[in-house]
């Protein structure tokens, strides 16, 4: 498992005393010096487009609502799609639809139909799942691209989504066009590379600040220790953890052992890499038999503690690759909480006054790394 380690300060030394007056430490001040950097970023954000936060080289890739779902599966887990038929933008495939996908088939259908059907399904056909399970489709959600990050941010957090589609006109034709996804790692990601000294600032606790989900303490539940963080186990069927990421919308449950420690996290990705392997048999196999398939790519858990600072976290985004973290407490590492890049995402915006004056524009530094798709 890889680790989030905080930044520590020096040991205690015992000197001599000195007849000098010593200053008074800056090194953390106070919550005011850490409100001063998420107000900073806030600016930040509110003074740069969603263009400014396009990686260099980047692909995109679109979808045609026709294309069925075993052949999009085999390109991408989520992009954009379009309706050939109209000419315009019809939403986004996500890793959820999926999930609710096979949730429907397992529960209508014997695994032989629902492996010919998914041959043929087309992605047109997913909101009909949606309607028959009873869940809320997705919005169609867009922005444009010329949009401040800080608009973006707040329609990510107003929407729950992980990814939000940006499209302009074309000025002949008058359709609209897919120029890009902003995801919330990237805008994090983006925050993390120019406001290095704001997010220096960011000292406070993530458990004080209330950034992520907790463990109950005492859990109301008695028979979910847990609550209200949807947990599992070596012996918990793929099936089980799928009900789970469709009833909860949740896209990552925490593997525990019958100690409460964290020894593994099953992703919604997992699921998708037994669905192009064509092995729909596998949803009733065991997670400890399941993670045996996994992708090689595969990053590892990420941990950390609730004593951790949100600039801590953030200076990691800046390094890998991270979605999510979970929260551990002990020497052992007993599942205390779950924080995802929304819960992040949600603090940094935050409550603001729609009044405030335009602050200046900052100076950005390219992000010379950013030769990868947008994710």
């Amino acid at each position: 498992m890889a680790t989030l380690s905080p930044t520590t300060s020096p040991k205690n030394v015992r000197r001599k005393p000195s007849g000098r007056r010593r200053a008074g430490s800056t090194a953390y001040p106070g919550h005011d010096f850490h409100d001063a950097g998420v107000s900073a970023i806030r600016n930040f954000l509110r003074c740069h487009t969603c263009y400014d936060a396009f990686p260099v080289s980047f692909r995109l890739i679109v979808l045609d609502t026709k294309l069925n779902v075993k052949r999009a599966l085999q390109c991408v887990v989520s992009a954009p799609l379009w309706n050939s038929e109209k000419s315009r933008f019809a939403g986004m495939l996500t890793v959820l639809d999926i999930i609710h996908l096979i949730q429907y088939y397992y529960r209508t259908a014997d695994f032989e139909q629902a492996a010919t059907d998914v041959e043929t399904f087309r992605l047109e056909s997913l909101r009909e799942i949606e309607r028959e399970l009873g869940v809320a489709p997705p919005p169609l959600t867009r922005e444009h691209p010329s949009s401040s990050l800080f608009d973006a941010a707040k329609l990510i957090i107003q929407t729950h989504a992980r990814r939000l589609p940006l499209l302009d006109n074309d000025t002949e034709t008058g359709h609209e066009v897919v120029i890009s996804v902003l995801t919330q790692y990237r805008l994090l990601k983006f925050i993390s590379i120019n406001c290095h000294k704001e997010v220096q600032q960011l000292h406070l606790s993530l458990r004080r600040l209330k950034i992520g989900t907790y463990v109950s303490s005492p859990s109301p539940d008695p028979n979910d220790p847990y609550y209200p963080i949807a947990t599992a186990n070596m012996d918990t069927s793929v099936f089980d953890v799928v009900h789970m990421f469709s009833e909860r919308s949740i896209s990552a449950v925490p593997i525990i052992d019958e100690e409460g420690l964290v020894v593994n996290l099953y992703e919604t990705v997992d699921v998708i890499t037994l669905v192009r392997l064509g092995a729909y048999q596998s949803l009733d196999l065991k997670i400890k038999d399941a993670l045996t398939q996994r992708s090689p790519d595969f990053p590892g858990v990420v941990i950390c503690t609730a004593s951790d600072s949100l600039g801590t976290l953030l200076q990691l985004i800046r390094k890998r690759r991270v979605h999510r973290l979970v929260v551990v407490e002990g020497e052992k590492g007993r599942l205390l909480g779950v924080i995802t890049l929304s819960d992040v995402l949600r603090y940094i915006v935050g409550q603001v006054d729609a009044n405030e004056p335009r602050p200046k524009l900052p100076v950005i530094s390219a992000d010379a790394s950013s030769s990868t798709p947008a994710s």
